[in-house]
């Protein structure tokens, strides 16, 4: 029976909250507005999102004489379960933003707006604006736009307290400058930039050992974790390394200098570093070249968890890697380090392959 006599059943008793919905907006407006950038067209709130697309020398950094569009999606998995346990949402929302420019930019690609999707059980407007909130802190450490996105209540879908959260990426490349891994050649340096841990990758691993197996709470405080608790150290978000490649990228000639990169997400060196390597080649990848994160460490321990399986499921710190000559290779690493990044000397390209060679 309606809980409204003589006036049916509404949207509420269903389980949909419009006004809620309204109050998210209005509490995101401030942070959205935060990553406006001069291309950006309209306010918040229209059917769609507008965004110039014009060669002024004022909105663009250089001009695009052939200009290819880029789009990449992703989400953050179960790392989500992690921040719901701990109710601190900001974090996953960089992650959501992380784990798609940081695809985008493996082919030499700005990043110009990002759109994101949130679906939860219900809306409860803070929880919601702590979430965004971390999405335009990823937007503004990746210079690009929050254009639009969507907030979805489903309570047949999620229970409560549950939410999911994915993300969408548009950028531009020019076509002369796309980076594509086909100039990699025997003799070229790996060089890998350092993560701040495990990122928004094997989490459903990482759970199992160490909530299920080695009976962590959250605010536990391991001695490998060095005055961390298990909490912190998942939740730590994935690193953006947009503005740090892009200006390595904007430094050299791309073709001669940087031959390829590659995104250390889900299955790790092993999986995505020959991803971007032509037929025929590959990487003796030095094993203890860069340091391992305690996070990695303390999973293998406690799995206990086999060498190979982490490699393959983590990054175990390196977050990132450029394939660059090895004229340059000192130059770039200068480049990197002067963003705050941490670049490490991981490999040497060699022919043979498909699979990674460790020493």
């Amino acid at each position: 029976m309606s809980k409204n006599p003589g006036k049916g059943v509404t949207y509420r008793e269903a389980g949909i909250d419009i006004d809620a919905g309204e109050a998210v907006v209005d509490l995101i407006k401030p942070m959205v507005k935060t990553t406006r950038t001069p291309r950006v067209m309209g306010g918040l709130g229209g059917f769609a999102g507008l965004f110039r697309l014009d060669y002024n020398e004022k909105l663009f950094k250089r001009n695009y004489r052939d200009p290819v569009l880029v789009s990449c999606t992703d989400s953050v998995g179960s790392k989500m379960l992690v921040g719901i346990r701990m109710n601190k949402l900001d974090t996953v929302g960089i992650d959501c933003v992380a784990m798609s420019v940081n695809d985008m930019i493996c082919c030499g690609a700005e990043p110009l707006f990002f759109l994101d999707y949130l679906a939860v059980n219900k809306v409860e407007p803070e929880r919601c604006a702590a979430i965004i909130k971390g999405i335009t802190s990823g937007c503004q450490q990746s210079n690009c736009a929050l254009l639009g996105g969507e907030t979805c209540e489903m309570p047949d879908v999620y229970k409560p307290g549950d939410f999911d959260i994915v993300g969408f990426s548009v950028g531009v490349v020019e076509r002369q400058r796309i980076i594509d891994g086909s100039r990699c050649e025997p003799g070229d340096i790996a060089i890998g930039i350092g993560s701040d841990g495990l990122h928004a990758n094997g989490y459903g691993l990482a759970r199992q050992v160490l909530f299920d197996i080695a009976t962590y709470d959250v605010t536990d405080k391991p001695v490998e974790l060095e005055g961390a608790t298990v909490g912190e150290a998942m939740l730590a978000p994935t690193r953006i390394y947009v503005k740090c490649v892009l200006d390595v990228l904007a430094q050299y000639k791309v073709k001669h200098v940087v031959k390829a990169m590659a995104h250390i997400t889900g299955g790790g060196l092993v999986d995505n570093l020959p991803r971007v390597l032509p037929e025929g080649l590959t990487v003796r990848v030095k094993r203890d070249s860069w340091p391992v994160p305690p996070i990695f460490k303390l999973i293998a321990n406690k799995g206990p968890v086999d060498s190979l399986e982490m490699r393959r499921v983590f990054n175990m710190g390196v977050g990132f890697v450029m394939i660059v000559s090895p004229a340059f290779a000192e130059s770039v690493m200068n480049r990197l380090s002067s963003h705050g990044e941490r670049p490490f000397v991981i490999g040497k390209v060699k022919k043979g392959g498909p699979t990674l060679e460790w020493n």
